[in-house]
């Protein structure tokens, strides 16, 4: 990789650091301040909202959640945990709270990590009303320790829950020679995590700057900045027939900036040429990569790839999600994420989509089998006595057969069993009269 995608890489890198102090959810202030200072990176990024309560197939786009303070006050006056420390300290979702309660109570609302002393868990109660604090096991025991049974503190959470509120998401497309789209989603809805988090949206922002200097992309490429599960779903549901007509397949971002390991899960069969062009990439790089199951636990991938839906969504990304230790915790800060990490899965995620660029992948343009006799590719008149007509028009209409998007002109030759010339052939003539797109 030369120097200049290095530096491109560090800029961003250096930019991630700055969103992560954010407090960052499903919904609210955080996510659209994160979307903002992204734009400002990239003008044509197009910030989009969809409604609090609206009906997203078997779900609901929740309430939109702020939050300004939130803590807990011992009887002394002293501020024992507060949400302006560390924003993992609050439960995502929290409901607004101003009283006095018990040190029982307390603790029944307070969440650690014993196993992890020092780290503060991230925890979220997105679709139940609930309450509660997190903080370091070691936190929890000096509470422990220090105070009394009948002491009291007083809990202050001051967020909110606008049922007229709005989820966010940003969407930026590089237009290329053809309609077919390759679709690269990243998640930005967790608070200050580094891996898990930001350097989705890292690479994600190095993988816009690096194919804008593109003269000609052959694919249009359409990059999603979304929450992670809702998002994805309330996404789909508001531009499914536009996805389901021109997206080719994609790649999930998530956990792609440490630099431990690679690792990917391929789309549900496994077979797809997103997933070919994946593996390719990995072979031509000479990466080692771990390739998990399917369902082994997913991200966006699942969303996009669900029936009715189908579309082909492989995952990339460095150490899995649930498989590091400082996952889901303030331990997951920029000590674990590095320019040499996110330079690793920049280098195979470019590359599996440039390999997807370049792939020919026929589509017919026709429902059904068309009359080809009309276009003078079939005989108008039966003649069993003389095949070869009837040979020649087979090729035609067994090369549309398999023109579902699903496949390119190499998967083509091999299928059909004829030279890759020949291949080439039918494409273009079949181009030329229409019957398919590309």
């Amino acid at each position: 990789m030369c120097i200049s995608y290095y530096k491109m890489i560090t800029k961003y890198f250096n930019l991630g650091k700055k969103l992560f102090p954010i407090c960052r959810s499903l919904t609210g202030a955080g996510t659209k301040k994160t979307l903002n200072i992204i734009k400002n990176e990239f003008p044509n990024l197009k910030i989009k909202k969809i409604k609090s309560g609206s009906k997203v197939y078997d779900w609901k786009v929740p309430p939109e959640w702020n939050i300004k303070k939130a803590y807990v006050i011992d009887k002394t006056g002293k501020k024992i945990i507060d949400f302006k420390e560390n924003n993992l300290h609050i439960i995502g979702y929290s409901i607004p709270l101003n009283t006095k309660i018990s040190k029982k109570i307390l603790l029944k609302n307070l969440h650690s990590l014993p196993k992890q002393p020092n780290a503060i868990p991230y925890k979220t109660s997105y679709y139940k009303r609930f309450w509660g604090f997190c903080i370091t096991h070691n936190q929890k025991k000096n509470i422990i320790k220090n105070y009394k049974n009948s002491d009291k503190f007083k809990v202050l959470i001051d967020s909110s829950l606008n049922s007229r509120g709005n989820l966010h998401y940003g969407e930026l497309v590089l237009k290329g020679k053809s309609k077919q789209e390759i679709l690269i989603s990243t998640n930005i809805c967790h608070p200050s995590m580094a891996n898990n988090e930001l350097s989705g949206p890292i690479v994600t922002m190095s993988l816009i700057k690096y194919f804008k200097k593109y003269k000609k992309l052959e694919k249009t490429i359409r990059f999603i900045f979304i929450p992670e599960t809702i998002g994805s779903i309330a996404y789909i549901n508001k531009n499914l027939e536009k996805l389901k007509k021109d997206v080719i397949g994609g790649y999930h971002l998530t956990c792609i900036g440490d630099n431990r390991s690679h690792g990917c899960k391929l789309s549900k069969y496994g077979n797809t040429l997103v997933d070919k062009s994946l593996l390719e990439a990995y072979k031509l790089l000479k990466i080692k990569f771990k390739r998990y199951s399917y369902l082994n636990p997913g991200s966006d991938e699942r969303q996009f790839s669900s029936p009715g839906i189908n579309l082909p969504m492989a995952s990339i990304f460095r150490t899995k999600y649930l498989e590091y230790p400082e996952y889901h915790t303030s331990l997951d800060d920029f000590k674990i994420v590095s320019v040499k990490g996110l330079k690793g899965g920049f280098k195979v995620s470019s590359k599996a989509i440039e390999i997807l660029q370049k792939k020919i992948i026929p589509k017919s343009l026709v429902s059904c089998q068309p009359l080809m006799s009309k276009r003078g590719l079939y005989p108008t008149l039966s003649n069993l006595k003389n095949i070869i007509p009837y040979k020649k028009s087979k090729n035609f209409l067994d090369f549309l057969q398999y023109s579902d998007g699903s496949n390119d002109l190499i998967e083509m030759s091999k299928i059909l069993k004829l030279k890759f010339k020949k291949i080439l052939e039918i494409y273009n003539l079949l181009l030329k009269i229409k019957l398919i797109s590309s």
